[in-house]
């Protein structure tokens, strides 16, 4: 059996690092091929992910001849091949976690363009805008009503997809150090999440990197 997952930079590409965490939870074993996505790198890599890919972009799992390439999908599939499952049991609550990993596939909203991933590994980093503390208020209400609504550690009960989706949002917003006192059920399933092994072992890398300076300027 042959299983290659083709990542991306650490401290750069959200997407893979939310399929490789549910790789990672799953216990699944796969070789790792870490796509440079840097500028100007990133247009001939992606250019030859693309030749077996069709959206020419990462994450994309190679399960022998199989080739799985968007991130909800490969996470998806490592709840079904891995260790136990990343989904609900109770039909109603699968669709619950389904209905959160599809709002963070598609963004959030909108906050998830405008605090890049990038930036959350900035040593220096602005003030969050009076729009996006209001966006970040919003989502942390959302998870609040939703742990109390299951009663915890995680937003569905036990570990879920929408639980590892949302990792890579928690940096962006929390690498802001927002105040959390009015959400203390969320201050906690983020401090559960972030202390995970596979969570660590990504950030350790990533903040060895140097930091990707985007186009419009290294503190902005």
């Amino acid at each position: 059996m042959s299983r290659i997952f083709y990542s991306g930079t650490r401290n750069a590409s959200s997407w893979a690092f939310r399929a490789w965490l549910a790789l990672r939870e799953q216990n699944i074993d796969f070789e790792e091929i870490v796509v440079d996505i840097r500028r100007p790198q990133r247009f001939d890599n992606l250019r030859r992910i693309g030749e077996f890919s069709p959206p020419s972009a990462v994450p994309v799992l190679v399960d022998d001849d199989m080739v799985i390439f968007d991130s909800s999908a490969i996470m998806e599939y490592a709840s079904e091949i891995g260790d136990g499952s990343l989904l609900p049991e109770n039909v109603q609550e699968r669709a619950r976690c389904r209905s959160f990993l599809s709002w963070q596939h598609s963004g959030l909203s909108g906050i998830c363009p405008k605090l890049s991933f990038e930036r959350a590994f900035y040593p220096d980093k602005r003030p969050m805008t009076q729009e996006e503390v209001a966006d970040a208020a919003r989502i942390f209400g959302a998870w609040e009503m939703e742990l109390g609504r299951s009663g915890g550690p995680f937003l569905h009960g036990v570990l879920s997809l929408s639980d590892l989706a949302f990792v890579p949002t928690i940096l962006r917003i929390c690498s802001h150090k927002p105040d959390m006192e009015k959400w203390p059920l969320t201050a906690a399933w983020i401090d559960r999440l972030l202390s995970r092994d596979s969570v660590k072992e990504w950030l350790d890398e990533a903040e060895k990197l140097p930091p990707i300076i985007l186009e419009d300027g290294y503190l902005d």
